[in-house]
Parts: structure tokens; sequence; C-alpha cells
């Protein structure tokens, strides 16, 4: 077996490190994740969290953009109306499958409603996430496949609020929620409204 480089082990470790984090926040919370404990938890010590991090705010940090930017596949390169309707559909299909990372990034998003050390990063990624959906609704009333009267402002915002809103749902009752069966159901109910 090939030796790693310096680089590949640097990104085992963080990665090794990552996933301790998502799994100390689905078990105990924000609270419950401190350096040493996801030094422990993936079987390093404490200094090389910190030697990657820094700190927990950073630790954090890390974790909620690496956990979101898992979270919502891949949808294409072209705003528009295809790329908003996969990404709904890609959003409430990958909630059948929240493994500790996509858990951990729900978790962290609720607390980012009472937590001044989330709430700005929270705030920063679902303003990200409305520019993008806010994009693919104006390419699409260009394009001729989305209504001219639609306001892409106004449905950026209730679309990443249905999603959250979906999410929070399957933190709190996941055998309520079918996923697969919802995804279908939400992509039409946004193709109806849009088009």
């Amino acid at each position: 077996m090939p030796r790693l480089t310096q680089a590949q082990r640097r990104a085992q470790t963080g990665s090794a490190l990552l996933q301790a984090a998502a799994e100390i926040v689905v078990e105990g919370g924000v609270a419950a994740l401190t350096l040493a404990r996801v030094g422990e938890r993936a079987g390093y010590s404490r200094g090389i969290v910190t030697h990657h991090f820094g700190s927990k705010q950073a630790l954090l940090d890390t974790l909620a953009r690496a956990s979101q930017s898992g979270f919502v596949p891949g949808v294409g390169d072209e705003p528009g109306l295809d790329r908003l309707l996969a990404l709904i559909d890609g959003y409430v299909a990958a909630l059948g499958g929240a493994g500790p990372l996509r858990r951990a990034f729900l978790l962290l998003w609720a607390d980012s409603l009472t937590s001044p050390e989330l709430a700005g990063v929270f705030r920063e990624r679902d303003e990200g996430f409305r520019t993008d959906l806010r994009a693919d609704v104006g390419a699409g009333i260009t394009a001729g496949d989305i209504r001219p009267d639609v306001d892409a402002r106004d449905t950026a915002v209730a679309v990443l609020g249905e999603l959250r809103g979906i999410a929070l749902q399957c933190l709190l009752d996941p055998a309520a929620v079918d996923t697969e069966r919802l995804r279908h159901a939400v992509r039409e109910q946004w193709r109806r409204a849009l088009t």
C-alpha cells in the first residue's frame, strides 16, 4: 500500500475529526462538543484538534460548512427551473439518508436560532442558499420556463422555509416523513406553482 502524503494524512485526520464532532453533536448537542471530546472520539489528542481548528468556534464553523455542503447534492451548473427542481428533490431525498453529518447540520441549524456562536454562519449559509434560489427563478423567468409574475425573492424565502420545515419534522419524528414519496410531491408542487 502506498504511503500517504502529508496533505492526504491531514485531510484524513480532518475528516475523522469532523465525523467525530458530528457524532457528538447528534448525541448531546452543541453543549456537549469540546475539543477534547472530539479528539478522544476520533482517536487523537486534543492537541491535534486544536492544531486543525484552533478553537471550538472554528470547529463549529467548519462543521456547519462541511455538513451543509454535503447536504445539498450537486444539481448542475446552469441556473433555471430544472436546477431549482433538482435542488428541491435532492434536498428532500437527502433527508431520508440523514447520517451523522446531515443530522448534525440540522441540529446546528436549529441551535443557531438561540446560539450567537452559530447564528452568523447559518445566516450566511441561508443567504447563500436564497441567492442561488433567486438566481434559478430569475434564469427560469428569462428562459420562459417560469411565469414572469413570480417574485424571485419571495419564492427563495418560501422554498427555503419549506425545505427547512420538512428537515425539522424529520429531526423531530423521522417515521412521520416519507422522504421518498414527499420529494416528488414537493418538486411537483413547485413546478405547478412556478409554471
